[in-house]
């Protein structure tokens, strides 16, 4: 079977796309994006070209787009092409080149898509091949992504097609020399300046030496490892539903539960990785179950709280949050509830307001946290030595059902030291030996 009729078969048997639909193809001017091309046109399926000039390699950057534009015409069909400033792009962006590079062209080829109208576009195609995956799953593999990353490149994603998975290398060259078809080199192929080429110049022909047969070991082993992620994250999913509650924009995960979980580790990471949190946070988190209460870590994005029976993963800086942490440096927290402002003094001038607690700093064990009252919080009322239950003390002071339903708490090392804009806690008052004074003010907004 040669190349065409493998092509045609692949997008057949993997259900890639109908004869009839509109194709968009990524075209660098490579033999692998140019043998696409010639598939597609050998098979009579309706395609427009799209390429890149991400002007990085100067006058070879415009000698490929100019390739490429000649190619169109050589197939009488429509080019789109675009120029992007890509290293500065990158800088400001803080990504790296290749990284820039793949967000530029993607955001591009989606409006070419979203905004062709005569016969809409349906799927872009890119020339994504066997040796491609190789390099992908290995890279994967090193750097300790898991079975996800294993899987490799999959032929669809949403609208990307890679209807050349199947083929190596050597076969598009091949199929390129057989039909005659002109192409351009990528001096930064040859280069080991990036990752993915020190893997394709390096690692794997020299795996190939020890292994000769490693290439098509590797194909065959994506093809399992797909199958194998699909029954993975079915159960990875039943574990996480069974586990995890989602309030508001809040998950919280009983840690007793999550303890006994068998695959801890796995199904952890799992949980968060979406937070974004790294494989490598996970023993954090490990620990963060037989910590006590109110011990956190963060990622860029979100905080993982202990807090009592619960593992509370928030957003930070979201004032849809039901749980905050103050930390002794903060001087002002904004939150559903209203505004907290916090500032020590050694001035020893009470004052007296609902809204104002006055509190012996020494006492106070830093992170704070502030969330909303529940069934079974108690303290003790200023002014007693006995403990209350927080409904109970709310039926003394005639709350409604509304104003129950918005009181919010402040706790320190497990113990409610504020009921916010009502009364503190005895253990935490200003007493003689007082030395300095920690003010915490509610504002309500």
């Amino acid at each position: 079977m040669n190349l065409l009729q493998q092509f045609q078969q692949y997008i057949s048997s993997e259900k890639l796309f109908q004869p009839k639909d509109k194709l968009l193809i990524a075209v660098s001017g490579g033999v692998d994006s140019v043998v696409l091309c010639e598939l597609c046109e050998q098979s009579g399926f309706d395609f427009e070209i799209a390429h890149c000039n991400f002007q990085l390699r100067g006058k070879e950057s415009d000698e490929d787009e100019y390739f490429v534009k000649k190619l169109a015409q050589k197939y009488n069909t429509t080019f789109f092409v675009k120029k992007f400033e890509t290293e500065k792009f990158a800088s400001e962006n803080k990504s790296g080149i290749q990284v820039a590079a793949r967000d530029l062209r993607y955001e591009w080829f989606d409006e070419l898509i979203d905004q062709s109208v005569n016969k809409p576009i349906n799927y872009l195609l890119t020339a994504h091949h066997a040796d491609d995956n190789i390099e992908t799953i290995l890279m994967n593999f090193f750097k300790g992504s898991g079975i996800n990353g294993l899987k490799g490149i999959l032929p669809t994603r949403g609208r990307i097609i890679r209807p050349l998975l199947f083929a190596k290398k050597e076969d598009l060259l091949a199929f390129a020399t057989e039909n005659k078809l002109d192409y351009r080199e990528d001096s930064s192929n040859c280069s080991d300046k990036y990752t993915r080429n020190y893997f394709r110049n390096q690692l794997i022909p020299g795996l190939e030496e020890v292994f000769p047969q490693v290439k098509e070991n590797i194909i065959h082993n994506a093809a399992r490892f797909r199958d194998i992620n699909m029954l993975y994250r079915q159960a990875v999913d039943t574990a996480i539903k069974k586990l995890v509650t989602v309030k508001g924009n809040e998950l919280h995960i009983p840690v007793l539960k999550l303890l006994k979980t068998a695959t801890l580790p796995t199904i952890l990471y799992e949980i968060i990785k979406d937070a974004g949190f790294s494989a490598h946070q996970t023993e954090e988190v490990i620990k963060l179950l037989n910590s006590g209460s109110g011990k956190f870590i963060r990622s860029a994005s979100h905080r993982i709280l202990h807090n009592r029976k619960w593992l509370i993963i928030s957003p930070l800086n979201n004032t849809a949050a039901g749980h905050y942490i103050i930390e002794e440096n903060e001087k002002e927290i904004d939150f559903t509830g209203g505004k907290i402002t916090a500032e020590k003094t050694t001035e020893q001038k009470i004052v007296v307001a609902n809204n104002i607690a006055m509190l012996d700093a020494s006492l106070v064990k830093f992170p704070l946290l502030l969330r909303k009252w529940k069934q079974g919080d108690y303290f003790y009322p200023l002014g007693m030595q006995k403990k209350k239950k927080l409904s109970r003390f709310f039926i003394d002071q005639k709350l409604s059902l509304n104003q129950k339903e918005n009181t919010w708490v402040i706790e320190s090392g497990k113990k409610i030291l504020w009921i916010v804009g009502m009364r503190i806690d005895d253990r935490f008052k200003i007493a003689n030996k007082t030395r300095e004074i920690l003010k915490l003010v509610f504002i309500k907004v």
